[in-house]
């Protein structure tokens, strides 16, 4: 199944569990709002190229709408709908004041110029200004965009609108409204759902045995973490395969030697592959590259006691049936990577009150938005006796649907 089928028949079951009506299920099954444009960018050599991007609306009767913005040569509608579905249910997880939203333009930033790129980001400002700011619907950075392109955006922005309009957007560069720790703010989200998790495990964190795959910036600084808590990192990969050591890696060593891509494993001899990597044995499995990486092909060689979710969808369906039969505890997607959402929010609140919080006190919020989340779901979990995703969606959904009776629509 697609993306988009798929986050949709979790939804439906979801709805159904929690006692709400199939006319809920249609309302919230698909975004309220998407909208295509075509942004023509002058190319350094004169010529004009016409970029196509989107912008989802998934609902909100909750608050304004809040997601990133993705570059990518492989972005389309149909996944730019499900994501934008997938960001009202973290919200819903972490009891954020927003409904779902979600960009991107079809492009590829790798092969683009500095000034190319700031073209592009000011001319999808441009044709999304209508529908999107800080009370409307709140951008954010995604793959393949940063800081800097934010920074852009949100310029444009106050440009359009005639004041400085900070609160459009986060992800921002700190002197221009940025918040303390949102660089590591999915990373460290993930890191307490590790912390919890062992705990309903039974396993010590210190000396356990992880394996990361993806070096990017979620699984990098993870697996910094993990090494300074004291656990053993056994295993990373990047694009071109992995390396894996039951002793340990030197995770500092690997960090420095990485290049902007988070590429290292080109730098060895004894590389394996990514898919050996996933079946190696080891305590904590983080997948955190890319999707469909875990399969009802592969399910059943994992032999991780726990996975945790870095990327956006890496286990499919049908392979999360087969690890629930395992006992494997699996904390989904939309719980593990929450916490970039979360840090985003504080940065919007920050940014509403012109008064900025402290890394320590950031940190503070978002161990308990996290741990709280957490425990929330894995009550439903064993009480619905669904596993941890099913759980996930039945709190994430629930606050939009009684957001949406109260106000009427369904």
């Amino acid at each position: 199944m697609d993306l988009l089928s798929s986050t949709q028949s979790i939804i439906k079951d979801a709805i159904k569990r929690l006692g709400y009506t199939e006319e809920m299920y249609e309302l919230l099954k698909e975004p309220l709002r998407v909208i295509t444009v075509r942004i023509p960018v002058r190319m350094d050599d004169g010529s004009i190229k016409i970029f196509t991007g989107y912008r989802s609306q998934h609902n909100d009767a909750v608050g304004p709408t809040k997601g990133g913005v993705r570059f990518h040569p492989e972005v389309n509608e149909d996944e730019v709908k499900a994501l934008s579905i997938w960001m009202s249910l973290k919200c819903g997880i972490t009891n954020l004041p927003y409904g779902g939203g979600k960009g991107g333009i079809i492009c590829d930033p790798r092969n683009m110029s500095f000034g190319e790129l700031e073209r592009l980001s000011r001319g999808y400002v441009r044709a999304i200004s209508q529908i999107v700011g800080p009370t409307k619907d709140i951008p954010a950075p995604d793959v393949y965009t940063n800081s800097q392109i934010m920074a852009w955006m949100m310029d444009e922005y106050s440009r359009l609108r005639e004041f400085d309009s900070p609160g459009f957007i986060t992800g921002k560069p700190l002197v221009l409204g940025g918040s303390q720790g949102r660089e590591t703010a999915t990373a460290r989200g993930v890191t307490i759902c590790i912390e919890e998790a062992v705990k309903k495990k039974g396993i010590d964190l210190q000396g356990a045995h992880i394996i990361v795959q993806g070096f990017g910036n979620a699984g990098s600084f993870l697996a910094k973490f993990m090494y300074d808590a004291g656990a053993k990192v056994i295993g990373i990969s990047d694009a071109n395969g992995a390396l894996y050591d039951l002793e340990g890696l030197d995770i500092p060593y690997l960090l420095d030697r990485r290049d902007s891509f988070g590429t290292v494993t080109n730098l060895f001899s004894d590389v394996i592959t990514n898919q050996e990597l996933l079946e190696k044995e080891c305590d904590i499995l983080v997948p955190a590259a890319i999707s469909n990486q875990i399969t009802a092909q592969n399910a059943d060689r994992i032999k991780a006691k726990i996975i945790v979710e870095a990327a956006n969808g890496p286990t499919t369906l049908e392979a999360t049936k087969i690890l629930d039969g395992k006992e494997v505890l699996l904390v989904p997607d939309i719980l593990a990577s929450a916490g970039g959402v979360t840090v985003s929010y504080f940065e919007w609140v920050q940014n509403n009150q012109g008064y900025y919080w402290s890394e320590e006190e950031v940190a503070r919020k978002l161990r308990k938005v996290m741990v709280d989340s957490f425990a929330a779901i894995y009550s439903i979990s064993q009480s619905h006796k669904v596993d941890m995703r099913l759980a996930a969606y039945m709190v994430g959904i629930r606050k939009h649907a009684e957001a949406s009776h109260y106000r009427g629509w369904i």
